[in-house]
């Protein structure tokens, strides 16, 4: 063989030899089509920004309308991702549970948007709880979240013939989603 093939003959050597052609070229032949990479430049700048959460609930029912459950979930502003969630009533405890469920990060140091209702006012310290109507788009990424999670998990949407029996499989159809 050969100490230089030609352009040409590189891929029918490569194809004979069951050798990919990027790598024929680069360890037989010292051939790259690549420009090397340049070394990664230093940082800079630290960009801090303040977290931000949004929390809302959504209604759902167990076996029949009348056993009522509510899903709570906390949602991170910036990456949309979820952070936290809870099924349970609407009352104060369920929201305590949210809290408690939250990374400690977002309970130390984030700003909480939620609906009007009243029972995160004595969940949420006040310096990090925001109250905000739906005019003020500080939610909107968890109410979209809710519709995409009615549209996704069948048991949740209103009017529907699929239904959880049990609440154990009810939490196990809405964390397969999230």
């Amino acid at each position: 063989m050969r100490a230089r093939l030609t352009p040409g003959e590189l891929p029918g050597r490569g194809r004979q030899s069951h050798v990919a052609f990027t790598l024929y070229d680069r360890v037989l032949c010292g051939v790259s089509r690549s420009p090397p990479c340049p070394a990664p430049a230093r940082p800079t700048a630290v960009v801090v920004s303040r977290l931000e959460a949004e929390a809302d609930e959504m209604w759902s029912f167990v076996q029949q309308k009348a056993n009522k459950q509510w899903i709570w979930i906390a949602m991170d502003a910036t990456t949309r991702q979820i952070i936290a969630f809870y099924v349970g009533d609407r009352s104060r405890e369920s929201g305590k549970e949210l809290w408690a469920k939250m990374p400690m990060v977002y309970r130390e140091q984030a700003t909480c948007h939620t609906d009007q209702y009243e029972v995160y006012k004595g969940v949420m310290p006040a310096e990090q709880h925001r109250t905000i109507t739906k005019k003020t788009r500080k939610t909107n990424h968890i109410e979209r979240f809710n519709n995409t999670l009615r549209q996704r998990v069948s048991r949740l949407v209103r009017e529907t013939l699929s239904f959880s029996k049990t609440l154990a499989n009810h939490i196990g159809a809405i964390k397969r989603l999230v």
